[in-house]
């Protein structure tokens, strides 16, 4: 059974950073695309950052880039979030996702975890 579980959400002030982890289970996505999700209550899940296969090209939401970090450690098939200079609009469940390259839809999904940034 493919798992993705995330950890390390919290409630921080404004300024503050968090650290998120999504640790996979069932299959090795060394090869995959890998991503962090957000939803904010009354808003539509949009896409934070991704790490894209193996070759580790990353991507990021214009409204994260220079303040949020995406990496990998396929040893412990693993991947992070680092979140510096959080704002309140950061709040939102996040959520890990993983899909084979060759899908275009995340296929697995994590369960999610609370962000909460207080101003």
């Amino acid at each position: 059974q493919v798992q993705l579980v995330e950890s390390g959400g919290g409630l921080v002030q404004a300024g503050g950073s968090l650290r998120l982890s999504c640790e996979g289970s069932g299959r090795t996505f060394s090869s995959d695309a890998m991503g962090w999700f957000r939803q904010a209550p009354g808003k539509e899940r949009e896409i934070v950052a991704a790490v894209i296969g193996s070759g580790g090209n990353t991507v990021y939401a214009n409204s994260v880039k220079g303040r949020f970090t995406i990496s990998r450690d396929n040893a412990k098939n693993t991947i992070y979030l680092q979140m510096n200079s959080l704002k309140p609009e950061d709040t939102a469940v996040y959520y890990c996702a993983a899909r084979r390259l060759a899908i275009q839809k995340y296929e697995y999904w994590g369960q999610g975890t609370q962000v909460t940034v207080s101003s």
